[in-house]
């Protein structure tokens, strides 16, 4: 009988181990933090020392540092050390009326509350930076408070430019890196993405299921959940939904501002604002393997006399406007966000003997990373049908632009033609001459204004204003704080200081209870983060592969060449290796690793890209096709 009770109790094991499914891996720790950005880092460091035992940050990518991974990093804050060894009076009062004063034009509406916060938390978070090495980053003799011409112009010199050590972009990301990697409290866990928040049964936020390299974890919280993954700059699908021209922007900030953090906070309830709030700087210069990124690269042509035209061959602005905010809003307005610089060989020769051709000699320039994006003929009608623009449009308009020059008076747009503005006009030229040129450029977007709405403790709150309980966030994934444009610093420091008032607020307080967990009324669509996938595989395997050893090389990230090689053994891939590249280090590092590995382990070219390196991942792709297609021949 016992032997007959002890086989029923075996089966039974058996069956309900088959029909449980597996139970996901599981993480504890004090605080949750979602993104290793600045905002994330900095409440990283908060929540330790306000006495966190543990503290866990997820990263989507392979490395920390989100948008700081492609920003120089300026800084700023008032009443600062630097200020003060410098002799540089200034108040929090006068910081707070320029940041606003810049955020509500063109009808933005920064939020007071907010910015007095930042403002007045932003100097002791700045010195804090200071002290713990941004201090030894800058040139000697140089200048350390100085005006960013970038943005509109602070009423004194707060803005604050170290140069990072190598590794890094930003001198704040190497600050905060070498500070959380120093607290054995933290611990930083890369390649894995967030996917949904956890409730419990008193409606806080208590947790986040993620995806990694090993499947699904559920990671929870004592204290809550902070998210800080940045805004929707590479989104150019949710960038259409409130720009009219969005979809056509040229993504330029960190790959994984997807928008998806938002999107996850709405299924909790969490309200949005600002979300059409999304600046743009009209210099994009698009990359050669992926047409929706780009690189900030202006050709300053138009210093020197050079046009700007539309893709109808129009002029649409005062190319020499120096409010740059009106020229990238005229910019935002155009068919699909494109100008073409129109300019000549005696446009270019006056701005290179004045100085102002850096981007020029740097990118545009035959063999140059630019090259793809440059056009010229032998007459204007033959330029318009290098670019693609009414021939009849483009005439006439460099006509009338070239008898504005003799009247030396432009009606249409108010530039000015006379030489007294020598920021702007290093030169006075007409659209004249043997050859002519034109670069095309696009809207290039660095950075979202728009997204959850919070308090000034950086809690979520709903759309009735509600308190989410246990779930803050910090960064560009907050939306309403800045208006329609940000001040020159603010975009690095804002998430830096608020990332570290909502650690502050997490670790000092108990989350309220009794709210009711639901999907926010105007959530955004789930469509918005599907990733556009091809039905054409990129290689037909089915062809049959001469063994041997092949080498392919396409153009990277950089604009350098990226070589592969491959090793094709009993007719399929027996292995692949990156064998020189010009990638950026650290955030390559994974697809280069990974990316070979894939292909070789599925013997295919159709792999997953990897998250926040996706051009290197396809550039690696590409030239591994360029290897099968000489095997398959």
């Amino acid at each position: 009988m016992k032997r007959i009770i002890a086989t029923l109790l075996s089966l039974a094991l058996v069956l309900t181990t088959l029909v449980v499914p597996a139970m996901a891996e599981t993480a504890d720790a004090d605080i949750i933090v979602v993104g290793a950005g600045g905002a994330g880092l900095s409440a990283a460091l908060a929540a330790a020392e306000a006495g966190a035992e543990k503290v866990i940050v997820l990263e989507m990518t392979a490395k920390t540092g989100g948008a700081l991974n492609f920003t120089s990093g300026s800084m700023s804050a008032a009443g600062t050390i630097i200020q003060k060894e410098e002799g540089i009076e200034d108040t929090v009062e006068s910081y707070i009326a320029d940041i606003i004063n810049n955020g509500d034009d063109f009808g933005g509406k920064p939020n007071k509350e907010l910015i007095e916060v930042y403002a007045n938390n932003a100097t002791e978070v700045f010195d804090w930076l200071y002290e713990n090495g941004v201090k030894d980053m800058f040139r000697p003799g140089a200048a350390r408070a100085v005006f960013a011409p970038e943005h509109a112009l602070y009423s004194v010199p707060r803005t604050y430019k170290p140069s990072a050590p190598e590794g890094y972009k930003s001198a704040s990301h190497a600050v905060l890196d070498k500070l959380v990697n120093a607290d054995g409290r933290i611990e930083v866990i890369t390649l894995t993405t967030a996917k949904e928040l956890i409730a419990n049964e008193k409606g806080q936020i208590i947790g986040v299921k993620a995806v990694g390299p090993n499947g699904e974890v559920e990671y929870t919280s004592k204290k809550g959940v902070i998210v800080c993954t940045g805004g929707y700059s590479s989104n150019s699908k949710l960038m259409g939904q409130y720009a009219p021209e969005g979809e056509y922007y040229l993504a330029g900030g960190a790959p994984g501002a997807d928008g998806y953090g938002i999107y996850m906070m709405q299924k909790v309830g969490a309200g949005v604002t600002g979300m059409d709030c999304i600046p743009t700087f009209p210099m994009g210069m698009i990359s050669r393997t992926d047409p929706t990124k780009g690189q900030i690269a202006s050709t300053y042509t138009w210093k020197a006399g050079a046009i700007t035209v539309n893709k109808n061959g129009e002029r649409f602005c005062n190319e020499t406007e120096d409010v740059v905010s009106i020229r990238e809003v005229a910019l935002e307005k155009q068919p699909e966000a494109v100008l073409y610089d129109i300019y000549t060989d005696k446009i270019l020769a006056d701005l290179n003997a004045a100085g102002g051709a850096v981007f020029m000699n740097f990118y545009f320039y035959e063999g140059g990373a630019g090259d793809h994006v440059m056009y010229k003929a032998d007459t204007i009608e033959g330029l318009a049908a290098e670019i693609g623009v009414p021939a009849e449009n483009l005439v006439k308009t460099v006509a009338d632009y070239n008898a504005a020059v003799d009247a030396g008076v432009d009606t249409a747009f108010g530039r000015k033609l006379d030489g007294t503005d020598g920021n702007y006009n290093l030169a006075i030229n007409k659209i004249e001459g043997e050859k002519f040129y034109a670069i095309r450029l696009h809207a290039l977007c660095v950075m979202t204004l728009g997204g959850v709405t919070a308090n000034a403790n950086m809690q979520v709150l709903d759309e009735t204003n509600n308190v989410i309980p246990g779930l803050y966030a910090a960064g560009e994934c907050v939306g309403g704080i800045w208006g329609k444009f940000v001040s020159g610093g603010t975009g690095v420091m804002g998430p830096i200081v608020f990332g570290r008032i909502a650690a502050q607020h997490a670790m000092a307080n108990e989350m309220g209870e009794g709210y009711r967990v639901h999907e926010a009324l105007d959530i955004l669509d789930a469509s918005l983060f599907e990733k556009e996938t091809s039905s054409e595989a990129k290689f037909d395997m089915t062809k049959a592969l001469k063994d041997g050893e092949y080498t392919g090389a396409v153009i990277g990230h950089n604009g350098g060449d990226l070589t592969v090689k491959v090793v094709i053994a009993g007719g399929k891939i027996a292995s692949v290796e990156v064998v020189s590249h010009t990638e950026t280090p650290g955030i390559s590092d994974a697809p280069i690793a990974s990316v070979p590995a894939a292909i070789v382990a599925g013997n295919t070219v159709d792999v997953d890209t990897v998250a926040g390196a996706t051009v290197t991942s396809n550039a690696i792709i590409d030239a591994v096709v360029k290897c099968l297609e000489q095997a398959a021949n």
